[in-house]
Formats: structure tokens, sequence, C-alpha cells
């Protein structure tokens, strides 16, 4: 790796079923300069993540097709995909779904609605994080 390389922007997939909801994520993080791809169900935003080995996945766990439980032990279970931060984002506010989502191996989990400054927080923490692993991994 070239230290004076520009280094190219990193990626967040979003996988939400609701278009307005989506575009509202979208708008929140747009201002860190990221790569966007997005996903409607469980199923393409499998597909996607591991196709395209996002840094950040922000999963909803109410998708149709395979509910994002599942898209969440999916990804977990396969190597190529192990390390993504994956942060949930729901509306189910009830702390037993956070402390399910932080056991099956989620590293956040934001309930709707969010604040977009905390959404960029999140994953600006998360973005930090795996830069500093790559470093002295």
């Amino acid at each position: 790796m070239h230290s004076g390389a520009p280094r190219a922007a990193a990626t967040v997939l979003i996988v939400e079923d609701s278009p307005s909801v989506r575009r509202l994520i979208e708008v929140s993080v747009r201002p860190l300069g990221l790569r966007m791809l997005s996903a409607e169900d469980g199923i393409s935003g499998l597909a996607m993540a591991k196709a395209e080995l996002p840094n950040v996945i922000l999963l909803d766990i109410g998708l149709p097709g395979i509910d994002g439980w599942e898209v969440l032990r999916e990804l977990r279970g396969d190597a190529a995909t192990a390390d993504i931060g994956i942060i949930i984002v729901t509306a189910h506010a009830q702390p037993e779904v956070a402390a399910a989502a932080e056991r099956r191996g989620a590293d956040g989990f934001i309930t709707k609605p969010f604040r977009p400054g905390h959404l960029r927080d999140e994953i600006q923490a998360l973005l930090d994080q795996s830069a500093k692993f790559r470093q002295t991994g």
C-alpha cells in the first residue's frame, strides 16, 4: 500500500425496506462523503454485502424475504463478511432488542426515529475503529 495514494471512499450499505427511511438515511449520511449502496430486502442486502464488502452496513430488522436477524447471522458466519461493521437501525426500541443485537454480533444499535448526527457519529466511530485495526493488524 502506498502511503501517498488517495484513499478510496469507504462504503456504507443501507438495508432498509422503507424508501422514505432509506432516503432519510442517505441524506443524513451524505456529509461523511461515503459511497452509498442500498437494498430493500434481506436477500438483496445479503447478496450486496457479499459482493461489495462494504465498510459499514446499516441494517433494519423487519425486512421482507429474510429478516435482519438472519442477515446478521449469515454475515457473521461468513469469514469474508464477519468483520464488517453492522449497525442495527430499527423502530424496535425495547432494551431486550438492543441486548439481542449485541449478543448476535451487531456493532451498534440505533432506534428510529434517529438523530442524523448520532447516526453519522456511530458510522464514523466504526470506520475509525476498522482503520485502526487495519493499521495494527
